[in-house]
């Protein structure tokens, strides 16, 4: 793969130019699964009140909502898991 400086990549793609070569697309998904993948399905989980509280304090302390998040560590562990 071939590398520029991103300006001059985002100079490229305004101009309509053939970028393909200072793409890696060794980890690109097909449309279709991305799209799926943007799905989401509501879960209800359980959790002690003190979990709750200890998640409220990092939530805030990141800025983020609870719900943020969970889901932030969940999709890490997860990456972790591959």
């Amino acid at each position: 793969m071939k590398k520029i400086l991103t300006k001059e990549f985002d100079e490229m793609f305004d101009k309509g130019e053939d970028i393909s070569d200072y793409l890696d697309i060794s980890n690109a998904i097909p449309a279709k699964q991305l799209k799926e993948s943007l799905k989401t399905k509501r879960v209800n989980v359980d959790f002690p009140v003190y979990i709750v509280n200890k998640l409220d304090l990092e939530a805030k302390k990141i800025g983020v909502t609870r719900q943020s998040l969970i889901k932030m560590w969940i999709a890490e562990k997860l990456s972790e898991t591959k």
